[in-house]
């Protein structure tokens, strides 16, 4: 039996937002179904105007955990709160969300679409189209609103979603995987609006694959794994608390010093150039000196490991 209470009618009104209050936070949620646990125990907080990463392979509980925040599902044990209260149906106005598989009517014309997504949100329908014809433009999308959605690319079809999700000005953003489907200067527009509403106060939850994204997007993270929080954080902190045990190389010749077991205990080779991660105890400057007398080098650098490296390396241990 849960122990969360449900939803509650859409009359009750929320509170203003309180200084110093969590957009977000779960304390001890679980939520099964039958025999299965996809959330276990399951301990996060959100800080308001910021955005935050929910990381985790495929399976590990991350649109589980997204649907009950939301309230689309109760858990079955702990608590849920928004914005320094217990969830209520009066919140969801406040949330705009964007699924990572779209949920658009193809038949329905893009213009028409984003003032229906406004007026569910409670926007008039004046409101709705003035702001969804500025939210086209901005993406160059004017030519488009005429169009049905069943005419539009993949990549079109997300920059609808998005703007649905977004339309009405919610306080709470979910995002999961918003970079599907964009091509490089879509992605960037996209990533500066996330960076625009962070600034203006409010706050995102990003749930992605794309852990380069969440290195220069998110301040903070937090790592799930079979429904468990395994590694949560300010990012910054996460990353130095790794230290500088990795070397990015760029160099021109025989990549046979890689091999080097007394130095090097991995590499990953991007073709340009090659992360590798230092053996324990090993000085980085032997491995530059032997480097150097083998291959040309265009760039040494000592750095702390990619947030990918973390993400490979505390899931794989997680695992064992």
């Amino acid at each position: 039996m849960s122990t969360t209470q449900p939803v509650v009618a859409a009359s009750t009104i929320p509170r203003a937002p309180q200084p110093g209050v969590d957009s977000v936070e779960l304390r001890g949620v679980r939520k099964c179904y039958d025999e299965f646990v996809a959330v276990d125990s399951l301990t996060l907080s959100i800080r308001p105007a910021g955005i935050f990463g929910l990381l985790g392979p495929n399976g590990a509980g991350k649109t589980s955990t997204i649907r009950m925040i939301m309230g689309i599902t109760v858990p079955d044990a702990g608590q849920i709160t928004v914005f320094g209260e217990p969830l209520i149906r009066a919140h969801m106005d406040q949330f705009g969300y964007l699924p990572e598989e779209r949920g658009l009517y193809k038949k329905m014309k893009v213009l028409d679409h984003l003032v229906f997504l406004g007026q569910l949100k409670g926007l008039a329908a004046s409101e709705a189209t003035k702001r969804a014809n500025a939210w086209c433009e901005r993406f160059e999308f004017t030519s488009w609103t005429d169009k049905r959605v069943e005419e539009l690319s993949k990549g079109m079809q997300q920059k609808v979603q998005f703007i649905g999700a977004i339309l009405h000005d919610p306080r709470l953003v979910i995002m999961d995987e918003p970079f599907t489907g964009l091509d490089p200067a879509n992605a960037v527009v996209l990533k500066d609006v996330l960076l625009e509403m962070a600034k203006a106060g409010k706050t995102i939850l990003l749930s992605t694959h794309r852990m380069d994204q969440v290195e220069r997007l998110c301040q903070s993270i937090c790592l799930i794994n079979h429904g468990r929080a395994v590694l949560s954080g300010e990012l910054n902190q996460i990353k130095s608390s790794y230290g500088r045990h990795n070397v990015q190389i760029k160099y021109v010749g025989d990549a046979a010093f890689l091999n080097e077991p007394r130095l090097v205990q991995s590499f990953n080779n991007y073709g340009n150039y090659v992360e590798v991660r230092l053996a324990p105890g090993a000085d980085s400057q032997e491995l530059l000196r032997l480097a150097a007398s083998k291959v040309r080098l265009d760039k040494f650098e000592l750095m702390e490991p990619s947030l990918e490296e973390i993400f490979i390396d505390v899931v794989g241990k997680s695992n064992a």
